[in-house]
Parts: C-alpha cells; sequence; structure tokens
C-alpha cells in the first residue's frame, strides 16, 4: 500500500533539493504486485487477523444484539437461542460474559461462526485492498494529482474517497456471508442455524432471497466511512513515521498505525454497525420483529429504549477486537506484500 506523501520544510537545512532528497530516502516505496499476489495478500492478511480477535468479535455481538428491555410481551422462548440475558445487561462485563461463554458453551465457542468469518473475510479483505489501490490510482490520475505530489490535502482526498468507495465495494460483494456470521455468532446454547450452507438455506426459506441482504443499508453507510478513516488514519500516521522515525522496522510501523487507525474508524461508526447487528437479526429464528421502518427508526428505538449509550454496547469490546485486528491486518499485508514481491509471479 503506498504511504501518503507528507512534505516537510525546514528553512535552516542545505537547500531544497537536499531536503527533497531526503524525504524521498525517507518515504516508503510503494510495492507493485500482480493481480493474484496481491489479491493473496489482503485476503490472507484479514482471515489471519480475525481467527486471532475472533473471541472479542463474538463478544461485541452478544453485546450489540442484546436488549435492555423487551417490547410488548416478547419471550425468551420466542427468541429461540438467540442471545438476551437481561441480567447480564444490567451491568454488562466482558470478562464475565466471557466466562459464561466458557462454562456454558465451552471454549471454542468463542470461535463459533469463525470458519464463515474466514470465508468472508479472504475475498472481503483481498478485494478491499486491491480495489483501493485502483480507486487511489484512479483518483489521482482522474484529478491530475499526479503532476502534484506532496499535498497533504490531495493526499487525505485520495485516501479518504478511495477507501470508502474500496470499503463499499468489498461489502457489497460479500454481504451475506457477513449476515451468515452474524446468525451463527449470535447463538447461544439452543442451536437453530446449523451450518453456513443451512444458515443460507434457512434464510431464503424463512425471510425470501432478499434476506440474505437485511441490514444492508445500514452497513454501507457504516463500512464507507469507516473503511474511508482507516485507510486515511493509517496512510498519514505511517507516512509520519517514516518521516521522523525512518530507521524503525516496517511491520512495527503498519502494526501500531494501523491500531490507531481501527480505534478511530471504529470510535466514529460504532453505532451505525450496531444497528447493522440489530437489523440483521430481526426475523432470525422466529424473533419477535422489533425495529420496523428502516435504519432511522432502529436508531430511534435504540435512544428511546436504551438511552444514547445504548448506541455504544459493546465498544469497549470492539476496541479490543479492533486495535490489535487492524494493525495485524496492516502488518500482515505489508508483510505479504514485501515477500511475495521477492518472488516470480
Amino acid at each position: 500500500m503506498e504511504a501518503a506523501t507528507v512534505g516537510v520544510s525546514n528553512s535552516n537545512q542545505g537547500g531544497g533539493a537536499t531536503v527533497s532528497y531526503m524525504n524521498q530516502k525517507q518515504q516508503p516505496q510503494p510495492i507493485q504486485l500482480g493481480t493474484v499476489p496481491h489479491l493473496f495478500a489482503g485476503g490472507v492478511a484479514g482471515a489471519f487477523s480475525k481467527t486471532c480477535t475472533a473471541p472479542f468479535a463474538r463478544l461485541t455481538i452478544l453485546f450489540q444484539i442484546s436488549l435492555k428491555r423487551f417490547s410488548g410481551q416478547t419471550s425468551c422462548n420466542q427468541l429461540q437461542g438467540m442471545h438476551s440475558d437481561a441480567a447480564m445487561l444490567s451491568k454488562p462485563c466482558i470478562w464475565r460474559e466471557g466466562l459464561r461463554i466458557v462454562n456454558e458453551e465451552g471454549f471454542r465457542a468463542f470461535w463459533k461462526g469463525n470458519l464463515v468469518t474466514i470465508i468472508h473475510r479472504l475475498p472481503y479483505t483481498a478485494v478491499n485492498f486491491y480495489s483501493y489501490d485502483r480507486y487511489k490510482n484512479l483518483l489521482r490520475s482522474f484529478t491530475g494529482l499526479d503532476s502534484h505530489p506532496g499535498n497533504v490535502a490531495s493526499d487525505i482526498f485520495v485516501h479518504f474517497i478511495g477507501g470508502g468507495l474500496a470499503g463499499i465495494t468489498a461489502a457489497s460483494a460479500t454481504y451475506p456471508l457477513d449476515l451468515v456470521r452474524t446468525r451463527l455468532a449470535a447463538q447461544k446454547n439452543l442451536v437453530y442455524y446449523q451450518g453456513m450452507g443451512h444458515t443460507l438455506r434457512t434464510i431464503c426459506r424463512d425471510e425470501g432471497f432478499f434476506g440474505l441482504y437485511k441490514g444492508m443499508g445500514a452497513t454501507l453507510l457504516g463500512v464507507g466511512p469507516s473503511i474511508a478513516i482507516s485507510f486515511t488514519v493509517y496512510e498519514m500516521l505511517r507516512s509520519y513515521c517514516h518521516t521522523k522515525r525512518p530507521n524503525d522496522s516496517t511491520e512495527m510501523v503498519s502494526l501500531a498505525c494501523g491500531s490507531l487507525s481501527g480505534m478511530a474508524s471504529s470510535t466514529a461508526t460504532f453505532p451505525l454497525d450496531l444497528v447493522r447487528r440489530r437489523m440483521q437479526l430481526e426475523g432470525a429464528a422466529g424473533r419477535a420483529r422489533i425495529y420496523n421502518g428502516g435504519i432511522c427508526a432502529t436508531f430511534r428505538h435504540i435512544i428511546r429504549s436504551e438511552g444514547f449509550r445504548g448506541l455504544y454496547r459493546g465498544i469497549l469490546a470492539e476496541y479490543y477486537k479492533v486495535v490489535p485486528g487492524v494493525g495485524i491486518v496492516f502488518m500482515t499485508y505489508e508483510t505479504l506484500k514485501k515477500l511475495l514481491s521477492d518472488q516470480s509471479f
């Protein structure tokens, strides 16, 4: 991934040509890969990261989909195994919920639905990184920014728009797998969906083909800004680090910058992600329908019944997941790109 070029001016140093030469030396050179190795690097990075952080990913989903108060006379039986422990919600605790999972479902339950996650993340992250580089190059050519390198505002524009378009492209292409993963991860002891194939067939049978795209609007609204912020913060931080500390390990810089970029993007877009999860589970396993009217109605219902803080239910688990997760993605991606660039394809 090509880093943003940050111009550095210093009137006390020799001359403009010398400063320019030093900056060029300090900036990491973009690694060029063919389409297949590029997609491979992105896919493996995403799958590896998700596997490492799967326990916190499941905890995040369980906190997001839990309801503090139920509408009408909705009973636990109606939820048919979907998580809804009101006692846990009154004073949510990540560690207590983690112990509950271990005691009731076993340690392996932290990776429930992880196979679907890997199947989803392989194409998702591959398309995400690949399309980001393509959109970035297209934007630079289309806007004429190639002939004016070093402009920070222009670089931010390219990274933000390119990242947003890449996120929307990847999410649109792989959305049904994301919904299946959410349904599987949300189950407790009583299992309604038995594997990826059964979940796909059951959703199509009970909710129709378009049930596979339930909550997609909220997903695209969230993933566009999220990926845009993530790529922009990562690129600018990485460029800054390589300018100020050119001798630092590339892998460690990618890990640190990726972690910070993940925290920034998650904080900004977490409410939309929570709404997306709630909408994905509407009608799941015979669950009573609570949110009617789309994204805005879901937002209003959550704020009215759970307060504004309800929009950030599970944010701590999200940080535990995202901070290492996004860092691992970028570190693995950059490492694989470097390794693959030394091979002949």
